[in-house]
């Protein structure tokens, strides 16, 4: 596997000058941000797309460097229910995976998105249980909404050779894997999960036993690889479901925390031989959002973990099963 780093938090810098500091770190390859959430500040889509010239340039950086793109990255929201906001999504996805066939790049990662309530309400609506019965009919109202989009999505991303990543994450529809295998099953074998366990840690799901269920699917096309630790003294008195800021530390029940600061090393080596064993292969993409340090700490930090529990070789032979 590699150890790959989204390059988002070093967006202060120039695209060479953070493939430098982190080639010199160690890392194998970069999630660059092309759109939504993440913003374009290394990779501007419009301005990279049908461009064969700065396309080249890219390659030749990355050479430079000995680094490769694990994925393009564009979180945002395409089943908006303002029909603006879904559009510039819905663009911003479709040009990802066309910039990514054309920059050899087999994966976008991004989130499924969340529709409203109702074909009449204005916001997004994050269903999280069945009753009153209202939202149980919610609740399909919008997995409707999501087949039909993301049956078309997948058909252009399968034209272009690309596989899409989905994390799982509130506030969307799909947050959890079970979603995950059920939009995949709606849609066709290109979409798949950006295996983000940070949002899994906090809704007590366990980890390893989600990689296990979802390789079983071949249903893992990334992984970021982000800690979250549970404050239990606030849990105990608030549950995990917390609107505090995330910057008011003290009062949430849960952070997203540097590998190796919500758990320790001997669990994120379980997790990557988990991954191993369902024949994931590809990198570890540190997403850096611990608010308790700078970005270049955390993922010093996270490459240093990283680095004692990624294997670099490919299995032996079992000689002493023969």
């Amino acid at each position: 596997m590699d150890i790959g780093v989204l390059t988002v938090p070093l967006g202060g810098q120039s695209l060479d000058d953070a493939l430098a500091y982190l080639s010199d770190l160690g890392v194998d390859a970069v999630e660059l941000g092309c759109g939504g959430f993440p913003g374009d500040d290394h990779l501007d889509r419009q301005a990279y797309l049908d461009n064969e010239e700065k396309q080249a340039e890219l390659e030749a950086l990355l050479d430079e460097h000995d680094l490769r793109v694990s994925a393009l990255a564009t979180h945002n929201n395409p089943l908006h229910p303002d029909d603006e906001r879904a559009a510039e999504a819905d663009r911003e996805l479709r040009e990802a995976i066309r910039l990514a066939d054309q920059l050899d790049v087999n994966t976008v990662t991004g989130f499924s998105g969340l529709p409203a309530g109702g074909p009449n309400d204005e916001v997004p609506n994050w269903i999280t249980a069945p009753w009153p019965t209202e939202h149980a009919d919610a609740h399909e109202y919008q997995w409707r909404v999501a087949d039909e989009y993301w049956s078309d999505l997948a058909a252009h991303a399968g034209a272009h050779d690309v596989d899409v990543a989905i994390e799982m994450h509130p506030n969307m529809l799909v947050y959890e894997p079970r979603g995950l295998l059920e939009l995949r099953r709606r849609t066709n074998d290109r979409i798949g999960a950006n295996f983000d366990p940070s949002h899994l840690y906090w809704q007590g799901i366990d980890v390893t036993e989600a990689i296990r269920l979802l390789g079983e699917h071949d249903a893992i096309h990334h992984v970021h690889a982000k800690d979250t630790k549970v404050y239990e003294s606030n849990a105990r008195e608030k549950g995990v479901l917390d609107t505090a800021p995330y910057t008011d530390e003290a009062d949430r029940s849960w952070l997203f925390r540097s590998i190796g600061y919500g758990h320790d090393e001997s669990h994120w080596k379980d997790v990557v031989s988990t991954l191993r064993m369902v024949g994931y292969d590809g990198a570890l993409s540190i997403e850096h959002e611990d608010s308790l340090t700078s970005a270049r700490e955390g993922l010093e930090k996270a490459v240093d973990v990283l680095d004692r529990a990624v294997f670099e070789t490919q299995p032996g032979d079992a000689y002493w099963a023969e």
